[in-house]
């Protein structure tokens, strides 16, 4: 028996496959890892797992009738076919389609993880596909921080390189001396990174900050959204309520003389529109503690004191992401800025403020700023485009005007859906809605490894390979390692590279030399390394040649000196010389630009929106008196791996856990590994229970990523059966402005299961009914 470490990379770490006579044994971690994550060890089970897709495979109605069987999708069983069949039938109904409806009837979006090397990212194969046929209409934004993609530009600057520049947690722990966290600072978060984490330090550099006298105080619902041994000072807050709160702090530091005016006419504009809506001079409303308390459930001597306390600290305030995915979503962010901005620290070492620190393994932590190469998409032949969370409503309302960001658009007729590396019946909301949506375009198209409920609702499913059975390259911008990824296994059953799936279909479609530009994957790493190495040396960093960096595995990069960096610093000592990108080169407390969209629900300066759905509407909580808080879970990355040992060690009988305030449990007649259902008027699920004092009162915790499981019941309707919570989410954008989704703001029930439900079936793969072709 012949036993290889294989270096390799994956999203939740840099690593080795141990492999031996083909067959995957482990997935092991660097030695110098100090907090390596379990995640990656799901992968021995799910590689070659039930849920495994190994063959191309075909709708059965689709096959014998084609398009207009689309009622069935979802439900049909599945036949399959050999290659030739599949591709034939994938190219010829998108070259009929792009011919009669044209590109923009193409929606492929594609959102999704599937994988952390640069050159087989389906993301990046996909779009560069459409782009050679012709285009596509795309998406715009993510998931993750839509709101607070299309806030800051407006405020700050672009949110991707201000969570690049944040000020690392090394100068936090050297100068700080309090941090405030809106939704805490989730140290499960940390485990994953876009291109592979190569040590997993965030949690210990926290650690570090509180070990030197950094003392931290949390705001949220959730109190384990701060690590246990920082030692926090915890006030519960209703969730969507974080605004408040922070008008709250403000007022105190203005009615108290505690803000800096001279930080404010200096370095911002907008101030005094603020400062006259926070003390109720242009609306009659004054923001004060009290106020505030009404609204957030925190004392309003709490608040106060937390603002005296932040006013004589060298404060940091961090605002988690999770906070932005709310109705009003935007509002948070800014009103972020706008706090620290009257605090007037902004600039200073460790303190100012921090969007989604925590928010994956590199935010907070120094790294090289190095932009590495990804695959070049090609040219866009058509400029259609939805904000990403808008999916179903571009399915069910084509022809329909949606605003963003200032302008008016409309939703393109869609007749064809490609996906390739991602899963929206894990990231969207409303999925009874979803999967509805997903029944209207003529044909959809799905390249995945493994059969999750987006390949269920699919006509065509390719069987791709997994980062196991490639080769590819792993980096990320601020990570200290770059990875050679080897093949470890032979691919699966008949699975291929997405990049040869493409490559076909663009054979078929008469733009293959576009797609490939004559390349093999060979060519193709070769490229990707000789573009690597111009941009490292122009950073000052040099780098083996090809050979030698495939033959190493693993090139670590020397550490960047940025350990003291301070997010600001420049503009702090020069305004004029270092201005923001934004139109006043200034922090924008009041945008002239977002105020002249005109939005009812986003106004020219941060404000408090009351949600539809939170603890304070009387007339929702009657019917649906708990509100949900669905957050990353601690056991995978979103839906990825949700079939392997270590998220399923974590399930109740099989369903997900839903952890409940134990007043909340006792009311119902909840005990611990009880099932119950969760449910509102979009639908419903079935969770295992946990009870908690770690949430507060009227909330419960149902993290994402359980694989949704449609079962309709005789007595419950339409229910999944697995404990996917955006089965009862809603399908709302955060605001006129970014339209990102707003699934924290969420109202439901739980109550007994009482009737017989089956087993979850989502992980068993697909139901066949024989094969069809050569």
């Amino acid at each position: 028996m012949t036993r290889r470490r294989v270096p390799t990379a994956a999203h939740w770490g840099v690593g080795y496959a141990v492999v031996e006579d083909g067959r995957l044994l482990a997935m092991e971690p660097r030695d110098d890892d100090p907090r390596p994550s379990r995640i990656g060890h799901g992968m021995v089970d799910a590689v070659d797992g039930p849920a495994r897709v190994r063959y191309p495979y075909v709708r059965q109605g689709f096959l014998d009738h084609g398009p207009a069987s689309r009622a069935t999708r979802g439900i049909d069983e599945w036949v399959r076919v050999d290659w030739d069949t599949a591709l034939n039938l994938a190219a010829s109904h998108l070259d009929r389609i792009r011919t009669d409806h044209g590109n923009e009837s193409i929606y492929a979006g594609s959102y999704g993880w599937a994988s952390a090397g640069r050159f087989h990212h389906a993301q990046s194969q996909v779009h560069r596909f459409m782009n050679s046929i012709g285009g596509y209409t795309r998406h715009v934004d993510n998931y993750s921080f839509a709101a607070a993609m299309v806030t800051t530009p407006h405020v700050v600057g672009n949110f991707w390189k201000l969570r690049a520049q944040v000020t690392p947690w090394t100068a936090v722990a050297e100068h700080g001396e309090l941090v405030v966290a809106f939704g805490g600072v989730a140290s499960r978060n940390t485990q994953v990174g876009p291109g592979g984490s190569g040590r997993h330090e965030l949690p210990g550099m926290m650690q570090a900050c509180r070990d030197r006298g950094v003392e931290f105080i949390g705001f949220g619902p959730v109190r384990s959204d701060l690590d246990a041994s920082l030692d926090a000072e915890w006030h519960f807050l209703r969730p969507g309520s974080d605004v408040a709160a922070m008008l709250g702090i403000a007022h105190t530091l203005i009615a108290e003389d505690l803000h800096d005016r001279e930080f404010l006419d200096r370095y911002t504009v907008g101030a005094d529109q603020l400062i006259d809506y926070i003390t109720g001079a242009s609306d009659g409303v004054t923001k004060t503690a009290a106020w505030a308390s009404e609204h957030c459930g925190v004392p309003a001597e709490s608040l106060v004191l937390v603002a005296r306390r932040m006013a004589k600290s060298r404060t940091l305030i961090c605002t988690a992401l999770g906070v932005q995915r709310a109705q009003f979503g935007e509002q948070p962010m800014w009103m972020t800025v706008a706090l620290a901005s009257l605090l007037g620290q902004i600039g200073l070492p460790g303190a100012g403020f921090g969007l989604g620190y925590a928010q994956n393994a590199l935010v907070g932590r120094p790294g090289p700023d190095v932009e590495w190469a990804s695959l070049p998409e090609g040219t866009r032949g058509v400029d259609t485009f939805i904000p990403v969370a808008r999916i179903a409503d571009l399915l069910l309302h084509p022809g329909e005007t949606f605003d963003y960001n200032g302008g008016t658009h409309e939703y393109p007729d869609t007749r064809a859906v490609y996906w390739s590396g991602g899963n929206p019946f894990h990231h969207h909301q409303d999925l009874f809605r979803l999967r509805e949506a997903f029944r209207q375009p003529e044909i959809v198209i799905v390249n995945e490894p493994f059969f999750t409920a987006t390949a269920q609702h699919a006509d065509i499913v390719f069987p791709t390979t997994t980062t196991l059975e490639r080769n590819d390259w792993a980096s990320t911008n601020a990570e200290l390692v770059l990875t050679a990824m080897h093949k470890a296994i032979e691919p699966v059953g008949e699975s291929r590279n997405d990049y040869d799936i493409f490559a076909a279909l663009a054979e078929r479609m008469g733009a293959r030399d576009t797609f490939t530009e004559g390349r093999t994957e060979q060519d193709w790493l070769r490229w990707f390394w000789e573009s690597n190495c111009e941009r490292a040396a122009a950073a000052g960093i040099g780098l083996p040649d090809y050979e030698s960096a495939r033959a190493r595995g693993f090139i670590d990069l020397p550490h960047p000196g940025r350990d003291q960096h301070v997010m600001f610093g420049d503009f702090r000592a020069d305004p004029d010389s270092s201005p923001l990108p934004t139109p006043s080169g200034r922090f924008e407390l009041f945008s002239e630009t977002v105020a002249g969209f005109g939005y009812d629900d986003c106004p020219g300066h941060p404000a408090w929106f009351a949600p539809d759905e939170w603890l304070g509407n009387d007339d929702r909580t009657r019917r649906h008196p708990l509100h949900l808080i669905s957050n990353q879970p601690a056991t995978r990355l979103h839906g990825q791996l949700d079939d392997g040992s270590t998220s399923q060690a974590s399930k109740i009988d099989g369903r997900e856990p839903l952890t409940m305030h134990p007043e909340d449990a006792a009311s119902r007649g909840l005990v611990n590994g009880d099932l119950a259902l969760v449910r509102n008027d979009r639908g419903a699920c079935v969770v295992g229970i946990r009870i908690s004092d770690e949430v507060m009162p009227r909330v419960v915790q149902l993290a994402t990523g359980a694989w949704f499981d449609p079962y309709d019941h005789p007595e419950l309707g339409q229910i999944d059966l697995h404990g996917n919570p955006n089965t009862v989410t809603r399908d709302v954008g955060t605001s006129s402005l970014a339209q990102g989704p707003s699934s924290s703001s969420t109202l439901v029930e739980v109550e007994p299961l009482t009737v017989d439900v089956p087993p979850v079936r989502a992980h068993d793969g697909a139901a066949t009914v024989g094969s069809h072709g050569s």
